[in-house]
């Protein structure tokens, strides 16, 4: 026998419908339990209608009038930090977990491939799109160095920016920045997110430049190999698109690092591709699907250990 609990997505846009397929075809803990939006017309909330999910287009008020809503243990929101801040209140007042995958960032930073198993607060925060593809990697030169200064760039299509990433740009900025310090363990932090209009749409690609106090190369490059394959476990088309370079910053040539000062070590330049499993979205959304991939590892944790302390509302059997 396998259990399972019940959730909700608020948010039938591209990241609330790709979520909702991938809990329907690979959640090991998760049930579809309701699907909520604000517009009758969306195509996510036609779509979970199909399948025999219940929907509500009265938003958080319409979730909680819902049958089901006693029922549900674990609510994703992708709708937007305003609107998420709201949502957590009322949630929470219910004994609801909440993971958030807006940057309201009111819950704490989760990364599953550097502290999903550490965290078990009643709201998870899924930073950004670009953090969940860029901070593993400063994480990873921490773990072998000191790092001083990280900043990362985000490049991903502007077909596949909906209304909900353009609102939250600054939040994206401002959120990434202080996940790469919490985190990724860098004194300091900076953050951009680029919208690139090519078409044909082109993958995420994501830019880490990392400096760090001065270690032997071979170690910064072991521990970022291991931490790319912590992250292809749950995102598969996570990848370096080229080597790891180094570039030595000596003493008598500093950067000038804003808050730091000069700064001389190590500085380690990673490139990566992210490639969307095409669940519902096309493949260049990298940047979506990597968000939806890590809420499902973080839901699934969070069900199994409602489960394993017996707390889950809405359990349900099935036959494994």
């Amino acid at each position: 026998m396998s259990e399972k609990v019940k959730v909700a997505i608020i948010g039938p846009g591209n990241i609330g419908t790709d979520l909702m397929i991938k809990v329907l075809r690979h959640a090991k803990h998760l049930e579809m339990g309701a699907m909520v939006g604000v517009d009758a017309s969306s195509d996510g909330l036609a779509r979970a209608g199909r399948m025999g999910i219940a929907t509500t287009s009265d938003g958080i008020e319409g979730l909680l009038k819902l049958d089901v809503f006693d029922k549900i243990d674990i609510v994703f929101d992708a709708t937007s930090a305003g609107a998420h801040r709201r949502h957590d209140e009322l949630l929470r007042r219910h004994g609801v977990q909440v993971i958030d995958l807006t940057p309201a960032a009111i819950g704490p930073y989760v990364i599953p491939a550097i502290n999903l198993e550490a965290e078990n607060a009643g709201n998870m925060n899924m930073v950004t799109c670009g953090g969940q593809a860029t901070i593993p990697i400063v994480a990873a030169v921490s773990q072998v160095a000191k790092v001083h200064y990280a900043e990362i760039v985000a490049s991903i299509s502007s077909k596949s920016a909906g209304p909900g990433t353009r609102a939250n740009i600054d939040e994206f900025t401002e959120t990434t920045r202080s996940a790469i310090e919490k985190l990724g363990g860098a004194e300091r932090g900076k953050a951009i997110i680029i919208l690139n209009p090519a078409d044909p749409p082109l993958m995420m690609r994501d830019t880490v430049f990392v400096l760090s106090e001065q270690v032997p190369p071979l170690r910064v490059q072991r521990s970022i190999a291991e931490m790319v394959e912590r992250v292809q476990s749950y995102v598969s088309g996570y990848r370096l698109k080229q080597r790891v370079q180094f570039d030595l910053i000596p003493p008598d040539d500093p950067l000038v690092v804003p808050g730091l000062g000069r700064v001389h070590g190590l500085k380690t330049s990673v490139y990566l591709e992210v490639e969307g499993a095409a669940h519902y979205l096309p493949a260049y959304a990298g940047n979506l699907d990597i968000m939806t991939s890590a809420a499902l590892a973080c839901g699934d944790m969070m069900a199994r250990r409602r489960i394993a302390a017996g707390i889950a509302r809405g359990i349900k059997a099935e036959v494994a």
